[in-house]
């Protein structure tokens, strides 16, 4: 089966199906009249060989040709209960599993002294800037396998600047607005998880897809880089409330909301992968991990006025440049 989408602005008629260089018999559900922005699906009983790379070339009644290339021919992954099972302890592996290893080294950065503190939250920030150029060229590189007609690449800055805009107002609400109670530390720490989740999501969606495709060695090789990412993700989620006492449930809870949505992931990009859903959740999850940039940044900024040292001081530029190195290194794996 073939998933076609006409991506231009008048209506196709699709007349032949060309595999690896033969005409081939076909049908087309619902109609080989594809309408603009619409969807079929061509039918084409050719006998696939597992494994293999084919050519496949669709033709329009006005001659017009559009060229797709299966990488590897593998059976569909079919939605069974064992394989739902396997993807999400996948999920669980890449996503929860590291983000909560990260969070033990709470009780460790609870005894560190002022400046190892301003280390780490700079460190945090360095984490989070790499993180962000890493779901912004994520994105870019998914816009460009959308049809045109979709806009995408507009559509990922637009949907970022509105996932940014509300988070700034969801946290300027009583409560959580001002950033020297726990509570704001808190909500700064959710956010935090909130963006890295989302960031999951679409790490989950790349495993789901190389799985299902059949890539299994490449889908291993991404499970270990990803594990050792964020690892680092987690220390980043507990820096903000390093200097407070957190119950233990709400780090459960910034487990769940950073690792969780890599499970999600990794069923939609197995069975139901789009790369215009996956545009869509790596804008919002770039959204949110810049506004936990200029948050942590503002906390570097009062904790620098209150200590009476610059902004850019020693320790933070060291941990600035320490977090956009660890995430570089462990970048290297995935």
């Amino acid at each position: 089966e073939l998933h076609v989408v006409n991506g231009g602005p008048e209506p196709v008629t699709l007349a032949q199906v060309m595999v690896d260089e033969a005409y081939w018999a076909f049908s087309v559900s619902p109609s080989p009249r594809i309408g603009r922005m619409e969807t079929v699906i061509v039918h084409v009983p050719y006998m696939w060989v597992e494994g293999e790379l084919h050519e496949i070339r669709l033709v329009s009644s006005t001659g017009a040709t559009f060229d797709h290339t299966v990488e590897v021919a593998v059976p569909a992954p079919t939605a069974d209960a064992g394989r739902w099972m396997l993807l999400a302890l996948l999920g669980v592996f890449i996503g929860v599993v590291p983000i909560a290893l990260g969070l033990m080294w709470f009780p460790f950065l609870h005894r560190l002294p002022e400046q190892a503190m301003t280390f780490i939250l700079a460190l945090t920030v360095g984490l989070l800037v790499y993180l962000w150029f890493d779901t912004v060229i994520h994105g870019i590189e998914l816009a460009a396998e959308v049809p045109g007609i979709y806009n995408a690449l507009p559509l990922l800055f637009v949907a970022m600047l509105l996932s940014y805009l509300a988070l700034v107002i969801t946290g300027r609400r009583k409560g959580v607005a001002d950033r020297a109670t726990p509570a704001g530390r808190a909500w700064i720490a959710m956010v935090i998880a909130i963006g890295i989740g989302l960031h999951n999501l679409g790490e989950g969606l790349v495993v789901g897809a190389a799985i299902a495709t059949g890539q299994a060695a490449l889908g291993s090789f991404l499970i270990i880089g990803f594990v050792l990412h964020n690892v680092t993700e987690g220390i980043g989620i507990a820096a903000p409330v390093a200097g407070d006492r957190p119950a233990f449930s709400r780090f459960v809870l910034f487990t769940l909301v950073a690792g969780g949505p890599a499970v999600l992931g990794t069923w939609l990009g197995a069975f139901s992968y789009s790369p215009f859903q996956a545009v869509l959740f790596f804008a919002v999850g770039a959204g949110a991990i810049l506004q936990v940039i200029v948050e942590v940044g503002m906390l570097l900024k009062r904790r620098a006025e209150r200590t009476g040292e610059p902004l850019v001081n020693p320790a933070a530029a060291y941990g600035l440049t320490a977090g956009i190195a660890v995430m570089y290194g462990t970048a290297l794996l995935v």
